[in-house]
C-alpha cells in the first residue's frame, strides 16, 4: 500500500537559478511506519494507468511516483533544442540583452525605466538608441506609444549626431516615422502613414538585404517608407527614437511576445531577442499535463479513470492528484517566473478558461488554480508569477485595439476580476502594486481613428446640430440609437471596472491579515501625495484622462459600499447626504501633505488656534511641536540635500530615485535620469515633517491599521475631536470618508482640467457644421456660369462632411465615456458633498480655517463643469434638487468671498470671480436673491467696502451686473458698434442678457442711506479709482497715437493694447457704479446736510468734465485712436463712455428735485474744467461729429437754452481774482481754508478731498488737527 507525505526538506529537490540553490517543497513516498493512514489510496495498476494518461509516453511500463520524476525529466528532455546564441546570429552586433543605451547612446534629458525599455522625454527634443545594431538580414522591433505627441521613431547609424533641435530622421543616415505629424523623415520630409494615438503599437521593420524600411501601425503595414537605404561595410543600424518633452514610449525587442507577430513571421523578420523556444515548448507541454489532471478523475470504486469537466475542478485533498500536480509544478513553477512565458503561456491559458462567456463567478477554476499556485510554488515564485501576470494583463488591456464590442478590453478585465477575487492573491497584489498602476484598468481610451474602431458600423448614421427640418430629425434619431448601442457596450466595461474596485475596497476579508480596503487606502493616499506635490516632476504624474475614469469608478464603488452600510446601520446617513466631517481637517489623522489650508500654513494655524482646538475639539497640541518653518530653514534643507546627494546621481547617466508612475507602457519604476549636460535637474522631495502630536496616536500613512482608521472602544479613529457643533450621529465607515476626501482632491488635481479639454471635440463639430452650412448656401447662390467656383465649393463641402462624420462618431464615444448623464450625476453628487462639507466646517467657527482650499475650488469648478461642459447633451436643470443646490452654492459664495478666515489670495480671487459669474445668469442670480436676508445684506456690505483695501475690479463688476439693464442706454448685451456675438461665445458671463436685481439694489440703497461714513468712504474710493483708470487710459492712448504717427513701420505691443482696453472698460464700469449710486441714493451727493455731500458732488463734476473734455473734442486724441480701429481696442468707442456720463447727468440735472438740480447745475458749471462745447457734442449740436446718444439725450435735457444767462451774468459782474489769492494746489478756486496747526492754506475742495485719504499737510507733512474757514483780510 502507498501513502503520501509532504514535508519541507533542505535535502530534497533543489532548483538552481543563477547559481543559487533554492529549497522546494519535497513530496516523497512514505512507508507505513512513518505516515499515519490517509484516504484517497489507489491501486498500483490504477495509479500507473493514471500517470500514463497524464504523462503519455511510448513506453508502457508500470509507472509509480518513485519513477515519475525520471519519467517526467525524460519527457521534457525531448523538447530541448539547440538555440542560437547572440554570438551565433548572423547580421547582429551587440549584447544579448537588448535595451536602451543609457551610458552613451543618448542626447538631451531623459527618464529611463528600470528595465531600460521605457523612456520619457524631459527636454525640447531628446534622442536615444538601443545597445544592439544590425547590418544584414530582416529585423523588427515594436514601440508601445504612451502619448501621441511629437516623436520620431526609426533607425540610425553610430555616426549620427543629434541635438536638441535635430533627432532621428534629421540626419542623412537616420530614418524615422512621425505619426503625430503623419510624415516620414530622412533629412527631408514627406507625407506617410496614419496618425497615431496613445495606446497604439508601431512596428519598425528593416530589410537590409533589399535596402528598405517599413512601418506598421497596430499590425497594419503603412507601406515601404524608405528604399535604397545605405548598406555595406561599416554600416549598421540601431533602433532609435527622438521625442519631445513629456512624451513617453516603451520598446519591445522580443523580451516579451510581440503583439502583432504574424506579419513578421510570414516575411521571416527576426526579433532582436531570441524567443525562448525550449522553455516555451516545455511550458506548453507541462500546461497540457495540468489540463489533463484537471479533466480526469479517479473512480476508486470502479477502478477506472473518468473524464470530467476541467472547468469545475476543485482541490479536494486527493493525495494522488496532489502528488501528480506537485511533480508538474516542480518544473512548471520556475518557468512561470519568466515574463515571456507568463504572457505567452499562462495568461493565454487563463483567458481561455473565461472564453465560454457568463459571469466570472461561473468559472471557479481560476480560483482553484491560484490556490494551487500558493500551495505548490515557493512564495517568491508565486509572487513573481502574479506580478508578471498582472503586468502582462495591464499592458494587454492598455494597448489592445478598440473594436465595436470592446471584446479585448472586456476579456482582459474579466480575467483581472477573476484573479482579484482570490483573497490571498488580491492582498499580495494590493501590497505590490501601486494604485498608480491599477489606474490603467479603469481607463477607457478614446479611439482617434473611428473607422478602425468600428464606429462606422456601430453608428452608421451621423448627425450634428444645424437646422431642424424633417430629415435631420430622422437622422438625429438614428444617430441617437447608434449612440445608445455604443453606450450599452461601454457600460459593460465600466461595470467590470467597478467590480475590480469593489474587490479592492473589500473590508471584510480579514481572514488572511489586514483587509484589502486598508491596504488600498494607504496606497491611495500615497498616490494623491505624488500627484498633489508641486515639487513632483510633471512627467511622472498620472495622466488626467486616466484620473477622470478612475474618479467615476471610485465614486460608484464608494456609494455602493456607503449605501450597504446604511442598510446595515439605519442610524447612519445615506450617500445622498454624504459629507466629510470637519475634524478630519485638524485632528492629524489624515495627511494633507503640503496643501494650502484656508487659513494659511498648518504650522501657523496650530500655533494661532491651539486654544480653539482645545476648547472646541478637545485636542491639545504639544507646545514643542509648534514651530513655524521659515524660508531660510527650507533653503538650508534643500542645500543640505544637494550636498549629501551621491556623486552618481549627478554623473552622466547616473541613477536618481524619483517618484514615478506611467512613465512608459512598461509601467516600471523609472529611476534613471539621463542628462547629456552631466547635471541633474532633479531635487529629491524633501521628507514630510512628522505629524504634529495631538491628543491621539498619530502614525505615518503606511503604518496605520484598521483600528487607527475605524477606531475602537473609546477611540473615534479618523473622527477624533468632534466639535460641539457637529451632530453626534454615525455617518458611515470611516475609511470611506477618507476615500471620499481623496476623491474630492482628485477632482481638483486634474479631473476638472481634463473635462474642459475634451469639450474641444464638441466645439469642432459646431465650427465644422457652421462651415458646411455656409458652403451649402454658397453653392445654392453660385451662378451657373462659374463651374470652376462650384467645383471648389463642392470639394470643400465634401471635406467638411467627411470631417463632420468622423467628429460626430468620435463625439458619441466621448459623450458616452465622459459626458453621459451618469457622469454628470457623479460630478453633481461631488458638488453636493463639497457644499455640505463646507457648511459643516463653517459651523465650527475659527476651525473653518483648517479646511484645505481644494474643497472651495471643487465647489466652484464642479458647478462650472456642470454648466459649461455637460450641456447641451444633458440639461442641468433636470438634476434632482437643482434649485436648492443653487441656493446653497449662492450662500457659500456670498458668505466666503470676503471671509476673514480665508487668507489665500488666489482662493479669494477665485471666490470673487465665481460670484461675479454667478450674478450674470438669471437663474443663479435668483438663487442669490433666495438666500436669507441677513446673508444678502452682509454680502452687499462687503461689496460696498472701500476699494483701496482689496482687489476691487471684480467687486465693481458684480455691482455693474446688478445694475445692467437699469442704467441709461445700458440694456445692450454687446456694444452696438461691434459685430453680432459668435455662437460659441454666447455662454460667456460677460455676454449674457441684462438681468438686474432690484432686490439687491434696494439692499444697497438701504446700506448707503443708513451708514453715512460707509457711503462716503465707498464713493471716495470709486472716484479715486475712476480718476486713476481714466488717467491711465489717456496716457496709454497718447503713446499708441505717437507710435501710430511715426513715419517708420512700427508695431504696437498687443499687451499694451489689452491693458489700454481694460482701463477703458474699468472707467466705464466705475461710471456705471456712480450712476447706480446716484439713482438709488441721490441724497449722498445732493443733500448737503451730509458732511461729505458737497465735496463728493464737486469731485464728481470735476471727473465728468474731464471725461467729456477728452472724449467729445472733434478730431482729438480719443477720436483719432478710435478711428484707427486697432485689434484689441474694439471696445474703445464713444458710445459706452458717453452714455454712462449722460446717465449720471440725467440723474442729477433732470430726474432730481428742484433744489438738487440747482445744486448740481451750479457745481457743474462752476467747475473750471466745464466746457459747453462738450455738452453740444453730446447732444449732436453745432459741428460736433459722431455722437453716441444724440437722439436719446435731446429729449431729456439741453443746456443750450441756458447759454445766454450762463455766459453774460457771471462774466460781466465777476471781478478778476489775483493769482496770489488762488489755491496753490488746483489754481481753480480761491483760498478758503487754513490748516491747523501749520497755517498753510488751500481751497476747501482740495483739503477736504485730501483729508479723505491722508491726514498730513500738503506742504510740510505735519499732521493736520483741524481746518478753519479763511477769509482774506481787507486791504488797508
Amino acid at each position: 500500500m502507498l501513502y503520501l507525505a509532504c514535508c519541507h526538506s533542505s535535502s530534497g529537490c533543489h532548483i538552481s537559478k543563477g547559481g543559487t540553490a533554492l529549497s522546494r517543497r519535497n513530496y516523497r513516498l512514505a512507508s507505513d511506519t512513518d505516515k499515519p493512514k490517509v484516504t484517497g489510496i489507489v491501486s498500483e495498476k490504477l495509479l500507473s494507468d493514471y500517470l500514463h494518461h497524464v504523462f503519455p509516453a511510448s513506453s508502457k511500463k508500470t509507472l509509480t511516483f518513485q519513477d515519475l520524476g525520471a519519467h517526467l525529466e525524460k519527457l521534457l528532455a525531448e523538447d530541448n533544442v539547440t538555440e542560437d546564441s547572440r554570438d551565433q546570429i548572423d547580421g547582429c552586433l551587440g549584447p544579448s540583452t537588448v535595451v536602451l543605451d543609457h551610458s552613451s547612446g543618448f542626447e538631451g534629458l531623459l527618464f529611463v525605466d528600470d528595465d531600460l525599455l521605457g523612456v520619457i522625454g524631459h527636454s525640447n527634443f531628446s534622442s536615444i538608441r538601443a545597445t544592439t545594431c544590425v547590418y544584414k538580414g530582416k529585423w523588427v522591433y515594436e514601440v508601445l506609444i504612451s502619448s501621441q505627441g511629437l516623436m520620431q521613431i526609426g533607425w540610425c547609424t553610430l555616426n549620427c549626431r543629434f541635438n536638441q533641435e535635430e533627432g532621428v530622421g534629421d540626419t542623412p543616415d537616420s530614418y524615422a516615422y512621425d505619426g503625430n505629424r503623419v510624415r516620414k523623415w530622412n533629412v527631408t520630409t514627406t507625407n506617410y502613414g496614419k496618425s497615431w494615438a496613445a495606446g497604439d503599437i508601431v512596428s519598425c521593420l528593416i530589410d537590409l538585404d533589399e535596402g528598405t524600411i517599413t512601418f506598421c501601425l497596430n499590425g497594419q503595414s503603412l507601406g515601404v517608407a524608405f528604399s535604397n537605404i545605405k548598406t555595406g561595410p561599416g554600416v549598421a543600424y540601431f533602433p532609435a527614437i527622438s521625442l519631445s518633452f513629456k512624451e513617453s514610449v516603451a520598446f519591445n525587442f522580443g523580451s516579451r511576445p510581440l503583439r502583432y507577430p504574424s506579419h513578421f513571421y510570414a516575411y521571416t523578420y527576426r526579433f532582436y531577442v531570441i524567443p525562448p523556444t525550449t522553455d516555451l515548448t516545455k511550458a506548453n507541454r507541462l500546461l497540457g499535463y495540468l489540463k489533463t489532471v484537471l479533466s480526469t478523475s479517479i473512480d476508486t470504486q470502479e477502478e477506472k479513470l473518468v473524464a470530467r469537466d476541467g472547468g469545475t475542478w476543485q482541490i479536494q485533498g486527493d493525495p494522488t492528484i496532489l502528488v501528480t500536480l506537485a511533480h508538474v509544478f516542480n518544473h512548471f513553477a520556475p518557468l512561470m517566473c519568466k515574463v515571456y512565458l507568463v504572457e505567452d503561456v499562462l495568461m493565454n491559458f487563463l483567458l481561455s478558461i473565461l472564453e465560454g462567456g457568463g459571469s466570472v463567478d461561473e468559472h471557479p477554476l481560476i480560483q482553484q488554480l491560484l490556490d494551487l499556485f500558493w500551495l505548490l510554488m515557493e512564495d517568491h515564485e508565486v509572487s513573481e508569477c502574479l506580478k508578471q501576470l498582472m503586468m502582462s494583463l495591464l499592458r494587454a488591456y492598455r494597448f489592445s485595439p478598440i473594436i465595436p464590442d470592446l471584446g479585448f478590453q472586456i476579456h482582459y478585465l474579466r480575467l483581472t476580476t477573476a484573479i482579484l477575487r482570490h483573497e490571498k492573491s488580491r492582498k499580495y497584489l494590493s501590497i505590490t502594486f501601486d494604485v498608480l498602476r491599477s489606474v490603467v484598468f479603469f481607463y477607457i481610451k478614446t479611439p482617434l481613428r473611428v473607422k478602425e474602431a468600428g464606429l462606422e458600423e456601430l453608428i452608421p448614421t451621423t448627425w450634428w446640430p444645424t437646422r431642424f427640418d424633417k430629415e435631420p430629425w430622422l437622422k438625429r434619431r438614428a444617430y441617437e440609437r447608434g449612440c445608445h448601442r455604443l453606450k450599452k457596450r461601454i457600460e459593460v466595461v465600466e461595470e467590470l471596472q467597478v467590480q475590480i474596485l469593489r474587490l479592492m475596497l473589500n473590508n471584510k476579508d480579514k481572514g488572511t491579515g489586514e483587509a484589502s480596503r486598508y491596504i488600498f487606502l494607504n496606497k491611495f493616499r500615497k498616490f494623491l501625495q505624488e500627484n498633489a506635490s508641486n515639487r513632483g516632476n510633471p512627467t511622472v504624474l498620472c495622466p488626467p484622462e486616466y484620473m477622470v475614469c478612475f474618479l467615476h469608478r471610485l465614486i460608484t464603488a464608494i456609494r455602493s459600499y456607503w449605501d450597504e452600510g446604511k442598510r446595515r446601520s439605519p442610524g447612519s446617513i445615506s450617500s445622498e447626504d454624504a459629507y466629510v466631517p470637519p475634524q478630519l481637517f485638524y485632528n492629524g489623522k489624515v495627511d494633507y501633505f503640503d496643501l494650502q489650508r484656508l487659513g494659511g500654513l498648518l504650522s501657523h494655524l496650530k500655533k494661532t488656534l491651539k486654544d480653539d482646538l482645545a476648547a472646541k475639539a478637545n485636542i491639545i497640541i504639544d507646545p514643542a511641536e509648534i514651530q513655524a518653518t521659515s524660508m531660510d530653514d527650507l533653503d538650508e534643507d534643500e542645500e543640505t540635500g544637494a550636498a549629501q546627494r551621491p556623486s552618481g546621481a549627478v554623473a552622466m547617466g547616473g541613477a536618481l530615485a524619483r517618484p514615478s508612475w506611467l512613465s512608459s507602457p512598461t509601467l516600471g519604476r523609472a529611476n534613471r535620469f539621463l542628462s547629456t549636460a552631466a547635471v541633474s535637474l532633479m531635487t529629491p522631495r524633501r521628507p514630510l515633517a512628522p505629524p504634529e502630536k495631538v491628543k491621539i496616536r498619530t502614525l505615518a500613512v503606511e503604518h496605520r491599521t484598521e483600528e487607527d482608521i475605524e477606531g475602537s472602544h473609546g477611540n473615534d479613529g479618523l473622527l477624533l475631536g468632534r466639535p460641539f457643533e457637529e451632530p453626534d450621529q454615525p455617518i458611515t465607515e470611516k475609511s470611506l470618508l477618507e476615500i471620499l476626501d481623496g476623491v474630492v482632491m482628485m477632482y481638483n488635481l486634474s479631473v476638472h482640467q481634463q473635462l474642459g479639454k475634451m469639450v474641444v471635440v464638441s466645439d469642432d463639430v459646431h465650427e465644422y457644421a457652421i462651415a458646411l452650412k455656409d458652403t451649402d448656401e454658397k453653392i445654392a447662390r453660385c451662378p451657373s456660369r462659374r463651374p470652376d467656383i462650384l467645383e471648389e465649393l463642392q470639394k470643400s463641402q465634401k471635406v467638411f462632411a467627411e470631417k463632420l462624420n468622423h467628429l460626430s462618431r468620435r463625439l458619441a464615444w466621448i459623450n458616452a465615456t465622459i459626458y453621459s448623464k451618469e457622469k454628470m450625476l457623479d460630478v453633481y453628487w461631488l458638488l453636493q458633498v463639497c457644499i455640505r462639507t463646507i457648511e459643516h466646517a463653517d459651523s465650527t467657527g475659527s476651525l473653518f480655517a483648517f479646511m484645505p482650499e481644494f474643497y472651495l475650488n471643487v465647489v466652484m469648478n464642479s458647478y462650472s463643469a456642470l454648466k459649461n461642459y455637460f450641456s447641451p447633451s444633458n440639461c442641468m436643470e433636470e438634476l434632482p434638487g437643482y434649485e436648492d443646490t443653487l441656493a446653497q452654492l449662492a450662500a457659500i459664495l456670498a458668505k466666503h468671498f470676503a471671509d476673514p478666515r480665508i487668507v489665500g489670495t488666489d482662493i479669494k480671487d477665485s471666490l470673487m470671480q465665481a460670484l461675479a459669474s454667478y450674478v450674470c445668469y438669471p437663474q443663479s442670480l435668483r438663487a442669490v436673491e433666495r438666500i436669507p436676508e441677513e446673508q444678502r445684506m452682509a454680502m452687499m456690505r462687503n461689496l460696498l467696502a472701500p476699494y483701496e483695501q482689496r482687489p476691487w475690479a471684480q467687486t465693481n463688476w458684480i455691482l455693474v451686473r446688478l445694475w445692467r439693464g437699469c442704467g441709461f442706454g445700458y440694456r445692450y448685451t454687446r456694444l452696438p458698434h461691434l459685430l453680432k456675438t459668435k455662437p460659441e461665445d454666447a455662454n460667456l458671463p460677460s455676454l449674457q442678457k441684462p438681468c438686474p436685481s432690484l432686490l439687491l439694489q434696494r439692499h444697497m440703497a438701504e446700506l448707503l442711506s443708513q451708514d453715512k461714513d460707509m457711503a462716503a468712504s465707498f464713493l471716495n474710493s470709486v472716484l479715486n479709482q475712476l480718476n486713476w483708470a481714466f488717467s491711465e487710459f489717456i496716457g496709454m492712448i497718447q503713446e499708441i497715437q505717437q507710435a501710430a504717427e511715426r513715419p517708420e513701420r512700427n508695431f504696437v505691443d498687443t499687451r499694451q493694447l489689452k491693458v489700454c482696453a481694460t482701463c477703458f472698460d474699468l472707467s466705464v464700469s466705475l461710471l456705471r457704479v456712480l450712476e447706480m449710486t446716484i439713482t438709488l441714493v441721490p441724497e449722498i451727493f445732493l443733500d448737503w446736510t451730509r458732511p461729505s455731500a458737497e465735496l463728493l458732488l464737486r469731485r464728481l463734476a470735476q471727473l465728468l468734465n474731464q471725461v467729456l473734455n477728452r472724449v467729445t473734442a472733434e478730431r482729438n486724441l480719443f477720436d483719432r485712436v478710435v478711428n484707427l480701429r486697432l485689434p484689441g481696442l474694439e471696445s474703445v468707442d464713444h458710445y459706452p463712455i458717453l452714455v454712462a456720463v449722460t446717465g449720471i447727468l440725467v440723474r442729477i440735472l433732470v430726474d432730481s428735485n428742484k433744489q438738487g438740480i440747482s445744486r448740481a447745475a451750479s457745481v457743474l458749471l462752476s467747475d473750471p474744467c466745464f466746457q459747453l462745447r462738450s455738452i453740444q457734442y453730446l447732444l449732436g449740436e453745432g459741428d460736433a461729429g459722431d455722437a453716441g446718444a444724440a437722439s436719446a439725450d435731446r429729449k431729456h435735457f439741453s443746456l443750450h437754452a441756458c447759454k445766454p444767462g450762463l455766459n453774460t451774468c457771471p462774466l460781466t459782474h465777476a471781478a478778476p481774482t489775483s493769482e496770489d489769492d488762488l489755491c496753490p494746489i488746483c489754481y481753480a478756486h480761491s483760498i478758503s481754508a487754513i490748516f491747523k496747526p501749520c497755517s498753510h492754506k488751500s481751497c476747501k475742495a482740495c483739503i477736504n478731498q485730501h483729508l479723505m485719504n491722508n491726514k498730513d499737510c500738503f506742504f510740510c507733512k505735519a499732521t493736520i488737527t483741524g481746518v478753519d474757514d479763511y477769509t482774506k483780510p481787507a486791504s488797508s
